[in-house]
């Protein structure tokens, strides 16, 4: 089976979009974003799907749950451009929300591939849970952080984090700088070429398979 990449006529889409954030220009060019972008995003969450199965069965790839639409929500944003200038899928944790958990996720733009995951904005109770699973299995987690697929893929853990230890935990305790996240994501950012190139789909799949296990770990005090 062919491996799923985009055009060069894709890129340029994004372009024209990143140029032309209308909703008037969109429409009437509606029939070249399915075949040129929605098409290849699907074919991308089909082959995801049946790769899961042997290295992240507990996480969901399919168009409903997955592919994220097109127009942005403007209702509480400043910003009211209409549309967003890249296209990207999900795949959560099975039982949780789509924006609940740890999963993982990429986005081809017009300048850039991002392909990553972890856990993006946990709420207080979710934080919360994920940090006594810290505190508690801190050396498992720098097993995993230490790997050498991992440290060659994403470097270390990335994420917003606080000044200070949290409330709760002691400020010496090993996994110190671990818990002061309030973000817990890994990711690798491309040259947008690599969406038209034959490695496209065997770097997404390569990249989460380095992030499942964090991605597992981060779940586990969630379900």
């Amino acid at each position: 089976m062919a491996s799923p990449r985009f055009s060069p006529k894709a890129l340029a889409f994004l372009r024209a979009l990143k140029r032309n954030n209308d909703r008037e220009w969109f429409r009437a060019r509606r029939e070249q974003y399915d075949v040129l972008l929605r098409a290849p995003m699907l074919e991308v969450i089909a082959q995801l799907e049946r790769a899961f199965r042997d290295f992240a069965p507990d996480l969901v790839a399919s168009p409903a749950v997955s592919l994220y639409r097109i127009y942005r929500d403007t209702r509480f944003s400043h910003d009211k451009r209409p549309l967003k200038t890249h296209v990207a899928a999900v795949f959560p944790r099975r039982g949780l929300g789509r924006h609940q958990g740890a999963g993982l996720y990429f986005e081809v733009a017009p300048d850039w591939v991002w392909i990553g995951g972890g856990l993006y904005a946990p709420d207080a109770t979710q934080l919360y849970a994920v940090r006594e699973h810290i505190a508690s299995h801190h050396r498992r987690l720098t097993r995993i952080v230490g790997d050498a697929g991992f440290r060659r893929h994403f470097g270390a853990l990335g994420g917003d984090t606080l000044q200070r230890v949290p409330r709760g935990f002691p400020a010496d305790h090993p996994a110190a700088a671990v818990l002061k996240h309030r973000q817990f994501l890994v990711a690798r950012e491309r040259p947008a070429a690599l969406a038209t190139s034959p490695r496209f789909y065997g770097e997404i799949v390569s990249t989460f398979k380095a992030a499942v296990p964090l991605v597992e770990f981060r779940n586990e005090p969630l379900v």
